[in-house]
């Protein structure tokens, strides 16, 4: 019976989709099947001398070498996995079955592209992440931060950037920014003429490398043909309100090239990153309404008693002392009747402004309602402290004011409770001010009530500037 002879095992080899690689023992490509150029990206002639480690990406190197000389050990590697880097810079996921060959001296493998199985997982693995870290983030920071480490999981994601955008002033934002090469963004007003505002105005992602520029506007051309820059991609971020911002990855000379794939996977997570932004902005905005107060920006009486009940604990703990100043605009009502609300409502941003400038930034100053305000003055060194400090506020507001061209000059009357003096708790404090901020303003006078003032000789309180 004949028997038939069978072609050269290496032209099997050329037909199998999984590429085969052999290196010898200093890392380099000694011989690699036809399937390389499909999953690499480089011819086989242009891969053999070149060394294996050069075409990993350099995150995945350190445990690459390790692996790998624990293969030249005997110990075969059946389903190690790593991330290359093709010709054309796109990263790719390989899983490897490797062993060493003693009378060869070669480490023989088995590559396989689990790119798109790998990409599949991870994308849904990110949109739980994104949700999750919408409700478990703290604030918007935290966010972003869960938000990058997510996205570095899918794409490499050194420089990345979210940029929000602000219609009414037509500025973008950064308020999440890493950039090895630009640290700190430039805020951009108007926004027009930058790529992010391109992507926000078309609402479309955009991808700009070397090769695809032609078809660009010559100013895009111009931003991305910088030496040092070798790919931009931006994707909107697309909410219920429309087009809120973009997310931004960049790479460097050097760096990977991000491609189509990558502009679609990063547009299918940025719609739930969308989402858990305005969440997010929606809970700020609704937790700023319950503590702030809406016309001058000032805390409200919840804050304050939030923070006072914190001071108290802490000057308990640290045997400290504190002050509340207990402020009311005397004849407030007549700039009302006289000019109108729009007039008064304007005045009142003006005060609170003055007092602010008026504390150091660990004191309170909180609106409590109507034309009365409230400061906190935390870790006083001494009681009698809290005198000047009330002067200062009246000399503060004693300055004429112009607002729609009238000349206002208002004064505050001034009530002062002291920790411990006073009394020990947030309500007792609060009620202490509010009786001294009486008595003065029927007198005429705005201090501590006669018998407790610690600066008077004779018990009297300073009289109100004229």
């Amino acid at each position: 019976m004949e028997t038939k002879t069978c072609a050269p095992l290496g032209n099997f080899i050329d037909l199998m989709l999984d590429a085969i690689c052999v290196v010898d023992a200093e890392g380099r490509f000694v011989f690699v099947s036809a399937a390389c150029e499909r999953i690499f990206g480089y011819a086989p002639e242009e891969m053999i001398g070149k060394p294996m480690i050069d075409l990993v990406l350099p995150e995945d190197r350190p445990r690459t070498l390790q692996v790998a000389s624990q293969v030249m050990t005997g110990q075969p590697k059946p389903h190690f996995e790593n991330r290359y880097v093709r010709k054309d810079g796109q990263v790719v996921h390989i899983m490897w079955s490797a062993r060493w060959s003693e009378q060869e001296q070669v480490r023989v493998a088995v590559a396989r592209d689990v790119t798109e199985l790998k990409q599949a997982a991870a994308l849904q693995t990110a949109l739980y992440a994104i949700s999750e870290a919408a409700h478990a983030a703290e604030d918007m920071l935290a966010l972003f931060r869960h938000i990058h480490r997510i996205i570095g999981e899918l794409l490499p994601a050194d420089n990345f950037s979210v940029a929000l955008y602000d219609a009414e002033r037509d500025q973008l934002s950064f308020p999440y920014h890493v950039d090895v090469q630009e640290p700190s963004p430039v805020l951009r007003k108007p926004a027009a003429g930058t790529l992010c505002a391109e992507v926000i105005r078309s609402s479309q992602p955009l991808l700009l490398t070397p090769e695809t520029l032609d078809g660009f506007p010559a100013h895009l051309r111009q931003i991305v043909g910088r030496k040092s820059l070798c790919c931009w991609l931006g994707v909107p971020l697309n909410s219920s309100k429309g087009t809120i911002g973009a997310l931004v990855l960049k790479s460097y000379s050097g760096g990977v090239r991000y491609g189509e794939k990558d502009k679609e996977l990063l547009q299918f997570v940025s719609n739930q990153i969308a989402t858990a932004i305005e969440r997010h902005q929606l809970y700020a905005r609704l937790q700023y309404m319950a503590q702030y107060d809406e016309l001058t920006g000032l805390p409200n009486r919840g804050l304050l008693f939030d923070r006072l009940h914190t001071a108290l604990a802490r000057a308990r703990r640290e045997q400290g002392q504190l002050a509340l100043l207990y402020l009311d605009l005397d004849k407030f009502k007549q700039v009302n009747d006289t000019h109108g609300h729009a007039v008064g409502d304007q005045l009142l941003r003006a005060v609170a402004r003055r007092l602010k400038l008026c504390v150091r930034e660990a004191d309170t100053v909180a609106r409590i309602g109507g034309d009365e305000f409230v400061v906190l003055l935390e870790s006083l060194q001494h009681p009698e402290h809290a005198q000047p400090a009330a002067d200062k506020l009246r000399g503060a507001l004693d300055q004429p004011l112009t607002i729609d061209g009238h000349s206002l000059r208002i004064l505050p009357s001034i009530g002062i409770a002291l920790y411990p003096e006073h009394g020990d708790s947030a309500q007792a404090l609060l009620r202490h001010a509010d009786d001294a901020m009486y008595r003065a303003k029927k007198g005429g006078e705005s201090c501590l009530p006669p018998q407790e003032h610690p600066l008077s000789g004779d018990g009297g309180c300073a009289p109100q500037p004229a």
